[in-house]
């Protein structure tokens, strides 16, 4: 029986050298009766698999999906009453550090699900070879590079979680207002407002849910879970992920701010 003998994707780049190889055969034999005689078991497989790159099987159709749902979550944004009495700087505070998590929240709630597909690893070779082109490519041709297995978990799973719960229209809206009114932003000028507002959009989803799920009391601190779920998910990942396939290298702020200011 051939053993796995350590982890491929360790730090340590010596695993990957011709030589190295080449040693680790010749001494496989006297290792594996090594185990034997002693006893001791085997190391098992790394559970690297989250460390794999992957991107969209089907960009076009998933990337355009989550650009109407960038666009409406916008239009919430705006039209709530309470946002626009803010300054201008605090709405755009605002809006930077909570577009991303309220893209994926509007994602569950328009149930928009996709597929990923792994990207392969470029070659040692294939790096060296291409490391003088990449400047000159257009970043289209590079979109396809992909983002970590593990951070396309984190949003399936928050989307699953979602969809378990089958969250209504108002408890959405009230979970899009705990995560715009971040007070623990540096630089906000309306601080203790926006604590207030934050702290109102949990008193308002305690309340509806107190008054429509009786029969289940854990839900509101399920919801609060899906919360803490959302706060894990990075924004430079949902960029790279929804929007590079279509728009490539563009500042996805610059793009923010000309759709939140657009007539």
């Amino acid at each position: 029986m051939a053993y796995f003998d350590g982890c491929h994707c360790m730090g340590d780049r010596r695993h990957n050298s011709i030589l190295y190889n080449i040693l680790k055969n010749d001494n496989q034999p006297e290792r594996r009766h090594a185990h034997i005689r002693r006893g001791v078991d085997p190391p098992k497989a790394c559970l690297c698999g989250s460390k794999k790159k992957v991107a969209l099987q089907c960009p076009l159709i998933t990337c355009k999906a989550a650009s109407a749902v960038l666009v409406k979550t916008l239009k919430f944004v705006k039209n709530v009453p309470c946002f626009r009495e803010l300054p201008a700087d605090d709405q755009l505070l605002l809006v930077r550090s909570s577009w991303a998590p309220l893209l994926v929240l509007g994602m569950a709630q328009d149930r928009v699900d996709f597929e990923t597909t792994e990207t392969p690893e470029p070659s040692m070779l294939q790096r060296i070879l291409t490391s003088g082109q990449q400047k000159q490519d257009s970043p289209q041709e590079h979109s396809g590079q992909g983002v970590a297995l593990a951070e396309i978990q984190s949003i399936k799973a928050f989307l699953t979680k979602c969809w378990g719960l089958d969250i209504s229209t108002k408890e959405y809206a009230y979970l899009k207002g705990a995560v715009l009114f971040n007070p623990d932003l540096v630089g906000l000028l309306c601080v203790h407002y926006i604590h207030g507002l934050q702290r109102e959009s949990h008193q308002a989803l305690n309340e509806y849910v107190k008054m429509i799920h009786r029969e289940d009391p854990a839900r509101f601190a399920k919801l609060l879970i899906a919360l803490s779920m959302l706060r894990s998910i990075n924004a430079n990942v949902v960029a790279e992920l929804f929007f590079r396939p279509v728009i490539g290298t563009v500042n996805m702020e610059e793009l923010l701010l000309d759709m939140f200011y657009r007539k």
